[in-house]
């Protein structure tokens, strides 16, 4: 047993916790805590940070993970041999005759960063959360062809890794595949898109990092309320997850699940989802709330999900009053999120018997955008406004319109 494992099980039981409740609060896999204090993984200083603070170790646990990584540093020369194997993976990607230009510098750069002994799981960190922000500004193809090149260098480096390192960088994949499925999606192209989510949910699950696993269900969920997957399966993954937390993973994963709870009809359940929501978004740090990021939790997310819920439910006075909410929220660059929301206000307006107006405020919504951000998602939801146009009067001229703006 490692000194840091030692030191780590003597402040847990001291505090009366289990490794679950450990684990529950500091965000990591109990298990993962396990194998730490039984010297069987080496942990990192996340980790240590994170065991520190909630035990009120004063520092105790972070100097006693140094002392270990400084024994194996000196003494076996760990250090020198895993900055060679990155080194030789990245300069062995870069120098591939039929590696892509971006991938190539991608790879010198990273090998640059090894060598100086940089923060490899921190520069990913700053990798995603740059993703994060960019994502609602960029096209689709754009990302995709980014994403490509960096999850090549990612593999690599997973391949030449195998220390303390390793769940962070499991933890950028789980993120960055997240991203490549939500590409997809937005392509249209489901089938790739299921076998990223496939990938996403297992690097998440090998990390041991139980905020990449929220985010990855929680964005899962979400997209799974428009693929045409079964609401009550959506409703069991979204649980899958385990008990909401604070943060924005938590509110992302509580609105996959409120949606989902709407469509199977559990309307009781979905409210008392997005109110559980609120109570997450009230608690939140403003470092957190980022308006730009996909990775954030700005409050207009929270009144685009009961927008949705109300809606669904039937009720005209909390829907309208959400939508409201949401659209004097959203930025001007999130014009196409802005218009689903319109459309929930057009089939409320249909279901309220309205079958004019809400059809046209329905037209108005999609014409106004660019055919390139008329999206599965956008198309799902103006097709929602049609469903609920009664039957004999499906044949109007304005719902004819709607479908071939909504056309694939």
């Amino acid at each position: 047993m490692s000194e840091f494992g030692q030191e780590l099980r003597a402040r847990r039981r001291q505090a009366a916790l289990s490794l679950r409740k450990l684990g529950g609060l500091v965000h990591y896999d109990w298990s993962l805590l396990g194998r730490i204090e039984r010297g069987e993984v080496r942990g990192s200083e996340d980790v240590a940070r994170s065991c520190d603070h909630v035990l009120h170790a004063g520092g105790t646990l972070i100097e006693a993970y140094r002392r270990d990584r400084a024994v194996r540093d000196g003494q076996s020369g760990d250090a020198i041999m895993r900055r060679r194997n990155m080194l030789a993976a990245m300069g062995a990607l870069a120098a591939a005759p039929a590696v892509a230009e971006l991938t190539g510098w991608e790879a010198l750069r990273h090998g640059l960063t090894s060598a100086a002994d940089g923060d490899v799981v921190g520069e990913w960190r700053d990798i995603v959360a740059g993703y994060g922000r960019d994502y609602y500004g960029q096209p689709h193809s754009t990302m995709l062809s980014r994403l490509r090149g960096d999850l090549d260098v990612l593999a690599h480096q997973l391949a030449a890794v195998e220390d303390e390192r390793r769940g962070g960088l499991l933890a950028a994949a789980a993120q960055l595949s997240t991203l490549a499925a939500l590409a997809w999606v937005a392509a249209g192209d489901q089938s790739t898109a299921a076998r990223w989510w496939s990938t996403a949910r297992r690097t998440a699950t090998e990390s041991g990092d139980a905020t990449a696993r929220t985010w990855v269900t929680g964005w899962d969920v979400i997209t799974g309320c428009y693929d045409g997957r079964e609401p009550g399966a959506l409703v069991e993954l979204a649980d899958s997850a385990g008990p909401a937390r604070s943060g924005a993973a938590s509110a992302g994963l509580l609105c996959g699940r409120a949606q989902a709870l709407a469509l199977a009809g559990r309307h009781a359940e979905a409210v008392a989802t997005v109110r559980q929501m609120e109570a997450v978004t009230e608690a939140m740090p403003a470092s957190e709330a980022e308006v730009t990021s996909l990775w954030g939790w700005p409050e207009h997310r929270l009144w685009h999900t009961a927008s949705w819920v109300h809606t669904y439910a039937g009720d005209s006075r909390r829907a309208g009053e959400s939508q409201d909410r949401a659209v004097s929220l959203y930025p001007e660059a999130q014009r196409r999120l802005r218009a689903q929301v319109e459309l929930h206000r057009a089939a409320g307006l249909v279901r309220d018997g309205h079958v004019s107006e809400g059809v046209r405020h329905a037209v108005a919504q999609v014409d106004g955008l660019p055919a390139a951000e008329r999206v599965t998602s956008l198309r799902v939801v103006a097709g929602r406004v049609i469903e609920a146009v009664p039957l004999a009067e499906r044949r109007r001229p304005q719902v004819a319109e709607l479908r071939e703006l909504t056309a694939a």
